[in-house]
């Protein structure tokens, strides 16, 4: 299935002021106080603005800073980074490839067993597709990574 994931202006005036903000205006929610930090459903999450798949809750672990943390994106096309120095630090900014949204920052404090990077999301740059939804919301080719999850037997 071909998906045309990109920024339209129809996009970006659904999205919420936080969302704008964090996605075109590279800003940083609270953490703690963010919707996906402590999410710990199977599912993938995609960019906010074009729908790309971005990262799968197989790869997402409680880093304990109070954004949501992965070890890796879902596909490594999926994002792109590029060194941010603002705040009078050096640090590497995470990207969207279809839409270039800010999606946050990936740092080397990560688990050293999963390749020891740290991508931390903001989750106003996210929306969590459920893995009993993936079918129906047309990204049904990751749902065979949650087919035998027995904590969720309902995921087809």
């Amino acid at each position: 299935m071909s998906h045309d994931y990109r920024k339209t202006p129809e996009a970006l005036s659904r999205l919420t002021e936080t969302q704008y903000r964090v996605t075109q205006e590279e800003g940083t929610e609270p953490a703690f106080r963010n919707e996906y930090w402590n999410n710990h459903d199977p599912g993938i999450y995609v960019d906010v603005v074009s729908g790309q798949p971005l990262f799968s809750s197989a790869d997402k672990y409680d880093s304990g800073t109070g954004w949501p943390s992965f070890t890796r994106p879902i596909d490594p096309d999926a994002v792109v980074t590029k060194t941010d120095r603002h705040l009078w630090m050096t640090r590497t900014e995470v990207r969207s490839t279809a839409a270039d949204s800010h999606l946050g920052h990936v740092f080397d404090d990560g688990p050293r067993d999963a390749g020891g990077l740290r991508y931390c999301m903001n989750s106003a740059a996210l929306r969590f597709v459920p893995a009993t939804d993936l079918a129906a919301e047309g990204y049904g080719e990751y749902s065979a990574q949650f087919a035998n999850d027995e904590e969720n037997p309902n995921v087809r």
